[in-house]
């Protein structure tokens, strides 16, 4: 095991906010504030193992595991961390284990991202001398998105070993309003990849806190408490809380970012370019051979609210076509609310279909695990027809609207 006494205080600073940030409209206590107010009282006695990382913060911005490490009458005894790390900087598949030092005591860090998905899984030794487990980690609101899946591994082992699971909630960034996208079909997905985890449209609409009601329908784990958060309402964008952002992970700079994520990022199963290494993360695809003109007409006729598009060529300095200039799209949110990224997807998908029929090229396997369903294959491959896409995309995600309903802890 590596150590690592690290000064949280500034590993834990986090990113400044964009500077169009609007005035917060609501004051929000996250999961972590609400048990410091009410003095720790559900892990009183307890010895307690954190799944957290640079997200995991009060809102004096002291972190979630230096507030345990602190509490009268809690042990923090080991800390866990997802994908990126413990600081959220990491972008290699595999992550090793380390150690922190806090409150003069040096505590483990366990790697829950330790090569492939049996390496997401808290180990049962790792969990035999622990009272509790607690999750904070700020999530995006994307079902590829891995942190939740660490959290529903982490749910099933804690129910295995019967430890009380606790959540200590935080908002959906892109609010828990909007539902996009097909439903994840094939639950054997989650055996083999944490981005096909939760039967869920792509775009859920969930906090942390209700997908692991929505996850325990089915798992049922018998000590499962979430701490929910206070003064959040769903139809909040995280920039209108007065809470700081933290981007989550390296690529994920910003809410405009996180925004379009949910559309967008799909494209990283086929052989087109989505940001990763240019200044505009996920707010720009491209590629050496795309004609970005055509492509520009193509979106510009669809005239898709909440957005426009450009012409922007960069060359990308990592992720696909590294170092190699790329022609492509670049897209700017002007109606958020009236954004919705998976119809820029689809439409995206259509042009590049029409357009680059020889050289844009999905990988099946990693496609229906994004997608969730092997019908997005069946359809693309047999006519492409918009309508059918569409009727995909939409019809799952409006019966999810009356399945979530009995999961939901916020109006």
């Amino acid at each position: 095991m590596r150590r690592l006494a690290l000064a949280l205080g500034l590993a834990f600073a986090g990113c400044a906010a964009p500077a169009n940030r609007p005035a917060p409209t609501a004051e929000v206590l996250t999961g972590i504030d609400v048990l410091e107010e009410n003095g720790f009282a559900e892990l009183q006695g307890l010895r307690v193992g954190l799944i957290s990382n640079h997200t995991g913060k009060d809102r004096r911005g002291r972190s979630t595991a230096e507030a345990l490490a602190a509490a009268p009458g809690v042990t923090l005894a080991a800390l866990f961390s997802p994908e990126h790390g413990f600081n959220g900087t990491s972008e290699l598949n595999k992550v090793s284990s380390m150690s922190v030092v806090l409150g003069g005591r040096e505590i483990p860090i366990h790697s829950l991202y330790a090569g492939g998905i049996a390496g997401m899984r808290p180990k049962q030794e790792d969990l035999k001398d622990l009272d509790a487990v607690v999750f904070d980690i700020q999530d995006i609101g994307a079902r590829f998105y891995t942190y939740l899946a660490t959290m529903g591994m982490a749910m099933e082992e804690t129910a295995k070993a019967d430890i009380p699971f606790i959540v200590l909630d935080r908002p959906n960034p892109i609010n828990g309003v909007l539902v996009e996208g097909p439903v994840l079909d094939d639950l054997t997905l989650r055996q083999v990849t944490s981005t096909a985890y939760f039967p869920v449209p792509i775009r859920h609409g969930l906090t942390a806190g209700e997908m692991a009601l929505f996850y325990n329908a089915e798992l049922k784990h018998p000590k499962l408490k979430v701490i929910e958060l206070r003064g959040w309402s769903r139809a909040l964008w995280f920039d209108q809380t007065d809470l700081p952002w933290t981007a989550p992970s390296p690529n994920m700079p910003d809410l405009d970012a996180a925004t379009l994520y949910p559309g967008v990022a799909v494209f990283e199963a086929g052989n087109l370019a989505v940001g990763r290494g240019t200044p505009v993360p996920f707010r720009w695809v491209g590629a050496p051979w795309l004609d970005s003109a055509a492509l520009l007409k193509h979106m510009k006729a669809a005239k898709l609210p909440g957005i426009v598009f450009s012409e922007q060529d960069y060359t990308p300095t990592k992720s696909v076509f590294e170092s190699k200039l790329c022609h492509g799209i670049r897209m700017k949110i002007t109606d958020r609310d009236a954004l919705r990224p998976l119809a820029v997807f689809r439409k995206l998908n259509e042009g590049l279909r029409r357009l680059h029929p020889a050289d844009f090229a999905w990988r099946w396997v990693e496609a229906k695990r994004m997608a969730g369903s092997e019908d997005f294959r069946k359809i693309y491959e047999e006519d492409g027809d918009p309508a059918r896409f569409e009727r995909l995309f939409d019809e799952g995600a409006k019966a999810f609207e009356t399945t979530r309903q009995p999961f939901l802890l916020y109006r």
